[in-house]
């Protein structure tokens, strides 16, 4: 195995135990609820916390992958997970401690993913990114299907408090592991990695992820042009502003809304409304994201060998992206205004999940339009938007429901907030998202001949 899968095999681990980090609120709510006498709208409030410093951290921290290296903030962001966690162990640990480990998890875990894509970034280069990209997307999905009855089990027999110390405990041994085994990649910025961070044995000149382990001068043509013929730095504005990021960014925050609604509010809703037992709630919560980590990885395949192959995209990019959002928020709405079971559970193992697509196609797209230096900066700031969307889907979907005139009544009026985000996401990513062209405009060299552009569409 080479040396830039392993990293990425690792970041997936970062990953799953990222998402279960999330996923554990959401699965022992009704004991929390139930164990602190607090309603929907004060557990939404709970949630909500994590993402109280979210953003900003997601914003500040990959500011410093400029200074810093990234195995290095990566390591620091697994610990301070497991720092937040263990708390709740404690048995007179209250709401309060809830919320102010819940604030530190999220000020910790806001910056994970943008510095994990900037560190696996720097093991491939661009034509070579879609896949990766996607395998550490999974890991959101596989890190909430691994939870799901992991977790549940634990507060069945262990009780709720101690879902909170399985994952802070799986964090330590993370942390482990990177330590041992962490490296920086060729193609990351020259200012975050060690010189003598080079080969240690011939590259396999047939798989071009190997190849990029080289030193920079024996790199091929389209490997060196990453860190030579690009700018090192433009104006981060004009990145900022043009079409491609803003709907990047707002198709993630939509899919980001939809994904966190699921994680904190499907338990609840499928005990509550649909009459399931924590067991089969927690079941099918895992189920759908597994069909999410199905999408995405299906979907970075099916880019990756296009890439291989110089096949050219039939949809411009982001408007293939753009169709399967709208075809998600179209299910979005009809798995919560149907009672039908054989109608609901279809639509969220099957057409709901490809919304996260947006989220592979945004990470690729917003680092096709940034210089190697500013990469990092701008994955964060992507981050720092579809972050929003966790924080304001916990406290507007507690407050409906429980202004509601009954509980099922609510879930109805925000799984159509959903549906209605999704599909305005779609539209505006299939016009206005064109990382090629907003790469030409900024500047940046086009893809080396024979490659294609690295942003996955639809096939």
């Amino acid at each position: 195995m080479s040396r830039a899968w392993r990293t990425t095999w690792l970041l997936l681990a970062f990953m799953l135990v990222n998402f279960a980090d999330k996923a554990v609120l959401g699965l022992a709510g009704p004991e929390i609820r139930a164990d602190f006498g607090i309603t929907r709208q004060e557990f939404g409030t709970a949630q909500s916390a994590f993402f109280a410093l979210f953003s900003l951290a997601a914003l500040g921290v990959s500011a410093l992958t400029r200074r810093v290296r990234t195995t290095t903030l990566l390591l620091v962001l697994a610990l301070l997970w497991s720092v937040a966690q263990l708390p709740m162990l404690w048995g007179a640990a209250g709401f309060g401690t809830l919320l102010a480990t819940r604030v530190l998890l999220g000020a910790a875990e806001g910056p994970a993913a943008p510095v994990a894509m900037h560190h696996v970034h720097g093991w491939f280069p661009q034509r070579e990114r879609s896949l990766p990209t996607a395998v550490l997307l999974v890991g959101a999905a596989a890190g909430v299907a691994v939870a799901a009855p992991v977790l549940t089990w634990v507060i069945t027999h262990w009780g709720w408090r101690w879902s909170f110390g399985a994952v802070g405990l799986a964090g330590l041994l993370w942390a482990v592991c990177w330590r041992l085994w962490d490296a920086d990649g060729p193609l990351a910025p020259a200012v975050t990695r060690k010189p003598h961070e080079t080969a240690e044995r011939a590259p396999d000149a047939r798989n071009p992820s190997e190849a990029a382990e080289q030193t920079p001068d024996a790199r091929k043509p389209y490997e060196a042009a990453e860190q030579t013929s690009m700018p090192r730095t433009v104006p981060l504005r004009a990145i900022l502003l043009s079409g491609t990021f803003l709907t990047a960014a707002f198709g993630s925050f939509a899919a980001y809304w939809s994904m966190s609604t699921m994680l904190t509010w499907a338990p609840d809703y499928l005990e509550s409304v649909v009459g399931w037992d924590l067991h089969q709630a927690g079941a099918m919560v895992g189920l759908g994201a597994l069909a999410n980590g199905a999408v995405l990885l299906g979907h970075g395949l099916i880019a990756q060998r296009s890439a291989h192959k110089d096949t050219p995209p039939r949809l411009p990019p982001g408007a293939g992206a753009g169709l399967l959002v709208t075809v998600a928020g179209c299910a979005t709405a009809l798995y919560g205004t149907t009672d039908t079971l054989a109608v609901k559970v279809p639509m969220m193992l099957g057409p709901m999940a490809l919304a996260m697509v947006m989220l592979t196609v945004a990470s690729t797209a917003c680092a096709r339009i940034a210089p190697p230096t500013q990469r990092g900066v701008v994955l964060g700031a992507l981050t720092f938007v579809y972050a929003l969307g966790g924080i304001l889907s916990p406290l507007v979907l507690g407050g409906m429901v429980d202004r509601a005139r009954a509980v099922s009544a609510g879930y109805e009026e925000g799984w159509l907030l959903t549906a209605g985000l999704l599909v305005t996401a779609g539209v505006l990513a299939a016009l206005f998202c064109r990382p090629e062209t907003t790469a030409r405009r900024l500047g940046l060299p086009e893809p080396a001949a024979g490659s294609t552009p690295q942003v996955p569409v639809a096939h």
